[in-house]
This record gives structure tokens, C-alpha cells and sequence, in this order.
């Protein structure tokens, strides 16, 4: 396993983080305790959650889990999503945040928090009531780098922006979606996240399953995500991603691939990419991911992989530029 330095922070990390979705849920806690042990086992320190991953409940088994290692992990928690239907449960104000935080780090039973997620977008709360409670959190010690999760390019931006101008700690790490079929992040947040120096961990590289080798336009199994979960499948509800991931099957068992190890190993490698959070159900599910590291994903290899699916225009839209026949370069 190797680590790598997480954007300016100069915190090293494991080349892939583990993503705790799935603790108390698909995995119960023996289960997740067997992922637990064996990413530590292979190098991992590198461990993402949520507080509404069911409602506290992955926080609670993830503290419990890292109680004997605290200070060789770097963990990460989120809000912004509702909690309860208590009508302030929610959101990125000043009110929600201060008291997510406090019931995140009783959850996991730790005294700090080295990353904290804004877990996506507040329309309705000015950014810069946000930006200055995350700034009072890394103050008070109870968190050491505000993040986003699920924000455009601009918004980071422009969340940077305020932070210098006011003094205020600035984001440190975007958790942007990436995968094969799911390629928008290379259009603006990718160059912006190298631009500022900022730490990326992509989740879902496996596409919620889709990217697996167990999906194509007529083959579906009987369990997973893009099966059971409605989200999931108005996420990728396109019919054309399914002809992807056959065609991205086929690619890899020819060249004598694991799907999923290649899938991951694929976004890995984008230049801009600090770690890839992966997970699973259970050890056996979760090999695949961890075996990603061995893969030697060449150039050559990655654009080969990429042909397979579309690339999103760049933020132009002028297609043109990115061939010959343009008005020349500089």
C-alpha cells in the first residue's frame, strides 16, 4: 500500500480509503469489523463516513473500531442530510452544523474529526455562514480540515474565494462521484482541485455495483444496489451505461482483469486523484477493490479503458479543441 500527501494538508494517507456506507447496514457489525481488520491489515488508514449513514449508526460501529488505533487512522464524517424529520435537522447552517459535529464525535468516540464533509450544497444558507462555523470547528479543535462532498466547481470556487479573503480555514478535500460512466468531474472540479492544491477522494468508482461484471443490457443479478435501491437507479438509469459496463466486462476478463479491480485501479490513476473510497458487504466482496493496487495502469492502458465510454465536453463545449482543427494552440 502506498501514501500518498492529502492535497496541501501534508497528512499521508492510504492510496485507497475505505468507505463505511455499508457499516450497520448491508454489513452488521461482525462483518464490519472483518473489513475493518483487513484493510488495516493491508495498509489502509484511511476511513470515510457520514452521519446519516443509517442515522448514526456507521459512526457508532466505526468508532468502536478504530478506539485501539485512533492515531494511526484518518477519518472523515459528513452533514448536511437529514437526521430526523425535526424541521432543522438539516442543512449547512450555523444551528445544524454546531450540533452535528458534537453528536458525530460522540458517535465515534473521538475528541476531533481530521476530516469534516460538507455532504452537499446549501442553496438556502449563505456560504458564508457555513464557511465561518466550519472556521469556528478547526478553532475549537473539533475538526482539523472543512471539505465538500457533492459541490460544483464554481461553488468550491467560490467557497475558496471567501475563505482567503475572511482569514477562514478553506476546504481542503472534494469528494466528487467518478467512475467509467461517470466522467463530469474531469470537466471543472478535477483541473480546479489540482489548480488549489486540494485533496480528491471519489467515491462510487465502481458505479454502485454496475462497473462489477455482473451488469449488462440483458444481465442483471439478483441482489445489489442497482436492484434494490431506487436511488441508485435513477442514478444510472440510462440505458447506454449498461452497454458500458459491458463492453468495460469484456475488456477486462480479456486482458486477464478483475472488473472491479480494474475499475478502481481506473480512477485511481487520474493525476488529479488522491484515494478512491471503496467498499463492500463483506472481505470476499472486497478483494477485488484492494487488489486494484497491483495493477500497473499505464497511459496507454487508461485511455483504452476510456474509450470505452463517453467523455463529457469540455466546460465550452467546443469539442473542436480538443483536435486539430482549431484556431491553433499558444
Amino acid at each position: 500500500m502506498e501514501y500518498r500527501i492529502l492535497g496541501n494538508t501534508g497528512v499521508k494517507v492510504s492510496e485507497l480509503c475505505l468507505g463505511t456506507m455499508s457499516f450497520g447496514g448491508d454489513a452488521d457489525k461482525e462483518a464490519s469489523a472483518a473489513l475493518f481488520r483487513r484493510c488495516r491489515e493491508v495498509g489502509i488508514n484511511f476511513f470515510d463516513c457520514a452521519n446519516v449513514y443509517q442515522h448514526g449508526l456507521a459512526e457508532e460501529i466505526l468508532g468502536e473500531l478504530i478506539a485501539g488505533c485512533r492515531d494511526e487512522v484518518v477519518i472523515t464524517s459528513k452533514a448536511y442530510f437529514p437526521m430526523s424529520a425535526a424541521p432543522n435537522a438539516r442543512g449547512a447552517t450555523r444551528y445544524h452544523l454546531m450540533r452535528a459535529v458534537e453528536a458525530s464525535l460522540r458517535r465515534l468516540d473521538t475528541e476531533v474529526l481530521d476530516i469534516y464533509f460538507i455532504h452537499h450544497f446549501d442553496a438556502r444558507t449563505p456560504l458564508e455562514e457555513t464557511l465561518r462555523v466550519l472556521d469556528d470547528l478547526v478553532s475549537q479543535g473539533k475538526i482539523l480540515y472543512p471539505a465538500a462532498s457533492n459541490f460544483a466547481a464554481w461553488q468550491v470556487s467560490k467557497a475558496l474565494g471567501i475563505s482567503a479573503r475572511e482569514g477562514w480555514a478553506k476546504f481542503a478535500v472534494i469528494q466528487p462521484m467518478y467512475n467509467l460512466v461517470k466522467r463530469q468531474a474531469e470537466v471543472e472540479l478535477f483541473p480546479m482541485a489540482q489548480a488549489e492544491g486540494l485533496g480528491v477522494l471519489p467515491y462510487s468508482p465502481l458505479g454502485g455495483g454496475l462497473l462489477t461484471g455482473k451488469y449488462g443490457p440483458a444481465r442483471r443479478p439478483e441482489t445489489g444496489r442497482l436492484v434494490e435501491n431506487k436511488m441508485y437507479q435513477v442514478r444510472y438509469g440510462d440505458a447506454g451505461v449498461y452497454e458500458v459496463a459491458a463492453r468495460f466486462t469484456d475488456f477486462a476478463r480479456l486482458r486477464g482483469y478483475d472488473p472491479v479491480s480494474l475499475a478502481v485501479a481506473w480512477v485511481g490513476s487520474h493525476p488529479a486523484v488522491t484515494a478512491p473510497i471503496i467498499g463492500a458487504r463483506n472481505t470476499m466482496q472486497l478483494e477485488g477493490s484492494l487488489k486494484s493496487v497491483e495493477i500497473e495502469m499505464t497511459p496507454e492502458l487508461r485511455a483504452e479503458i476510456a474509450a470505452l465510454s463517453l467523455a463529457p465536453p469540455p466546460a465550452t463545449d467546443r469539442n473542436e479543441e480538443q483536435t486539430e482543427f482549431n484556431y491553433g494552440v499558444r
